[in-house]
């Protein structure tokens, strides 16, 4: 599947987002609930993310050109910290809402037809998130990721404003709605540093994961077994679904070119194969030779 057919999980994403902000208004509308309101306005939040996604992808999808020569893959970031930010937002919102009712509590209504509705909007919530972090991770797109983790959080908030509900209108304790609100606000101002952080992580050019590195290692270390060279300057960055390596390949000195080119290609197509979405950029340099080991700085100083 190509990056910019991934468009039609996210049309998922803003059909399931509209579903569940009218079923969730409805079930605040019948109780008065202004922890049920919280998980309204958090539902906002996913359908103008899931707009944000949307054209993200698309940019992240078009190709190579003469300004961006490594691709736009790096614009998925955006979605995610644009999605963190609203989420605060959100939260601001709820906050505003609940601390009123924390000092004048307001009496529940309808409380069971009104949970039956929100608990409908919970169970597509998590159909839509468990779909999209799965494609996401199968594609590597951070985008469908990060909407979905995100539903998935949405999730978790519906179930603990249901309990707290059905504990008010079992206790009494009208005031623990507005407790649950804040709760569920605390929970996504976390969500949203965490996308945040990541965006930023991924526009300062972070690393591959380790599990990844320890992969290509693996090839590099094959080829030291086997064919007597060696490597230096291992070098990755993560730039949205793709991979970016370099690596310093050392041969013989008696090798001739075209016998270091071939095995540098062969290095670069193994190392393609074994992490796929990437693109590996190889260095060839002789093994005996001093020089060789003098440019592992990212900076030279000469």
């Amino acid at each position: 599947m190509s990056r910019e057919n991934l468009s039609r999980f996210v049309w998922l994403s803003i059909a399931a987002a509209v579903t569940t902000i009218a079923l969730k208004v409805t079930a605040y509308y019948l109780t008065g609930s202004v922890g049920l309101l919280s998980d309204a306005l958090e539902s906002v939040i996913n359908l103008v993310a899931a707009g944000v996604a949307l054209y993200i992808i698309k940019i992240a999808a078009a190709p190579p050109d003469d300004d961006h020569a490594f691709g736009h893959d790096k614009a998925e970031y955006f979605a995610s910290g644009i999605e963190g930010t609203l989420i605060f937002f959100a939260a601001v919102g709820i906050i505003y809402t609940a601390v009123p009712r924390l000092f004048a509590p307001q009496p529940v209504e309808n409380i069971s037809f009104g949970l039956v509705v929100s608990f409908v909007a919970t169970l597509i919530n998590l159909v839509v998130g468990i779909i999209l972090i799965k494609v996401g991770n199968h594609h590597r797109s951070i985008v469908l990721e990060a909407d979905g983790k995100h539903l998935i959080t949405d999730v978790w908030t519906s179930v603990g404003v249901i309990l707290g509900v059905v504990i008010v209108s079992l206790t009494g304790w009208l005031v623990l709605d507005a407790v649950i609100a804040l709760i569920v606000a605390l929970n996504i101002v976390w969500t949203g540093f965490q996308l945040i952080k990541r965006s930023a992580l991924g526009l300062m050019d972070t690393a591959i994961s380790p599990e990844t590195i320890k992969e290509i290692i693996s090839v590099l270390d094959n080829y030291v077994e086997k064919q007597g060279i060696n490597y230096h300057a291992l070098r990755t960055r993560q730039s949205g679904a793709r991979h970016f390596i370099s690596v310093h390949i050392l041969v013989p000195d008696e090798w001739t070119v075209q016998k270091g080119h071939d095995l540098t290609e062969e290095i670069e197509l193994e190392i393609c194969r074994v992490v796929p979405e990437s693109t590996v950029f190889t260095h060839l340099e002789p093994l005996e030779d001093p020089l060789s080991f003098e440019d592992l700085e990212l900076f030279r100083r000469k």
